[in-house]
């Protein structure tokens, strides 16, 4: 190759539509001698109702217990004997099983994550256990302050509906869900319209595309679940006193969902506000004040809403004074930013965003989440372009928007002292 001459492109992902309506992405990514395959139901907690609150999540659990002639140990021996390793999530609008493996273990990751998505065992012994399980997850979680606290923000802000509601259910619903239920809600939860199977790294498309329609393509049809209930950002304080040696901060407020056109501007407040060690409430909070050692700005979106969230861990007596600071820097951001402040934000998202396009399964991950959301694939010059677009003017306008309902989600997980923390952060931001 002369000095001159230049690497061919990799070839950008590619789409199919099977019969059924399985959506099939191929990104090939050159150089590679592992794959990952993704395969996301455009479905998830958010689905349910309050009877069958944690059921996708559970069922998540007991299609690993069993299937399609395999047993629980067979799965994953097989995964693990062609050197590969397989994980599945729930999460409120999305389900995924994934496979990572070498090359030559896409074919039979395939197989496995379908047997897992259309023909788990659903053995009523194996359930009986497997409720004991998330039973314990369950308290396992209420028993973890950093889970605890960011559950009761998110009840707070989504009150009476599915985004309330917690991903792992409770004891009760978990409780009422039998082998024949459950399968029912599976084939609903999984139906062919709302899958995506996504394979990243070294693949070939006329692979993908066969694997796909042998493994997927004769998926039937059901009645999918009731749409999901637009969301509705209700706010409120929960300060929860309990025994630790600090208090645990989570503020809310309603924002934008993934679709919006202000998508990036949230992103990039979120980032200028508390993204890392230059962000404002990292050098205020902790450089200047020492109030906090761990405090951060995110944000978290839905297809419809989203939040603009911040988390802090402090001393108790410091909680009410930082839940001011906090109040205070978000107040700020309805002046300009610099356009420093701006660049560096935007250098940060792009990194973020591309760095993980490196990763074959967060590439699969996030084909299937674009598919699902947007309906196409955005490519990563658009993904930049969409974040250089953003100016100063675009993060004061969003900050107004996001102050202009006056409703936060306030929890406040700590000693008795840290609790007024709510009430601060509330007259604080509002008066």
């Amino acid at each position: 190759m002369s000095e001159h001459s230049q690497a061919p492109e990799a070839p950008g992902p590619k789409v199919h539509v099977l019969g059924n309506g399985v959506r099939v992405v191929c990104d090939p990514m050159p150089g590679l001698q592992t794959v990952a395959l993704s395969v996301v139901a455009g479905r998830g907690a958010r689905s349910e109702d309050e009877l069958r609150s944690g059921w996708s999540h559970l069922l998540e659990h007991m299609v690993f217990k069993g299937a399609g002639g395999r047993s629980a140990r067979g799965i994953v021996e097989a995964i693990e004997a062609e050197g590969g390793h397989i994980n599945a999530a729930t999460g409120y609008e999305r389900t995924s099983y994934q496979v990572r493996a070498l090359k030559h273990g896409l074919d039979l990751g395939s197989a496995v994550i379908a047997d897992l998505v259309l023909r788990p065992h659903m053995d009523e012994g194996d359930l009986v256990r497997e409720k004991q399980v998330v039973g314990q997850e369950i308290a396992e979680a209420a028993d973890a302050p950093d889970d605890l606290v960011f559950e009761l923000a998110q009840t707070a802000a989504f009150e009476g509906q599915s985004l309330g509601r917690p991903i792992l259910g409770t004891p009760a619903s978990i409780g009422a869900a039998d082998p024949a239920a459950l399968n029912a809600w599976r084939a609903a939860l999984y139906a062919p319209d709302s899958l995506v199977v996504s394979a990243a790294g070294a693949v070939d498309e006329d692979q993908v595309l066969r694997l796909a329609e042998r493994d997927f393509g004769q998926a039937q049809a059901v009645s999918p679940p009731p749409p999901a209930q637009a969301a509705s950002f209700q706010g409120g304080m929960r300060p929860t006193a309990k025994k630790l040696e600090q208090a645990n901060l989570v503020l809310l407020l309603p924002a934008v969902g993934a679709g919006h056109p202000d998508y990036f501007a949230l992103r990039l407040l979120a980032e200028i506000l508390g993204g890392g060690m230059a962000s404002r409430l990292f050098q205020e909070a902790r450089e200047k004040r020492g109030l906090a050692y761990a405090i951060d700005a995110y944000s978290e979106t839905y297809i419809d809403t989203g939040v603009l969230g911040v988390f802090a861990g402090c001393a108790a007596e410091d909680a009410a004074e930082l839940a001011r600071v906090v109040a205070g820097e978000i107040a700020g951001m309805t002046e300009a930013v610099t356009e420093a402040e701006l660049a560096r934000a935007k250098a940060q998202l792009k990194g973020s965003m591309f760095m993980a396009r490196e990763q074959p399964l967060a590439r699969a991950e996030q084909a299937a989440a674009h598919m699902l959301m947007f309906g196409r694939i955005l490519p990563p010059e658009e993904l930049g372009a969409e974040v250089d677009a953003v100016v100063a003017a675009d993060l004061v306008r969003l900050t107004e928007a996001i102050l202009a309902p006056r409703r936060a989600a306030v929890a406040v997980l700590g000693p008795k002292a840290a609790l007024k923390a709510a009430p601060a952060f509330e007259k604080a931001l509002f008066g």
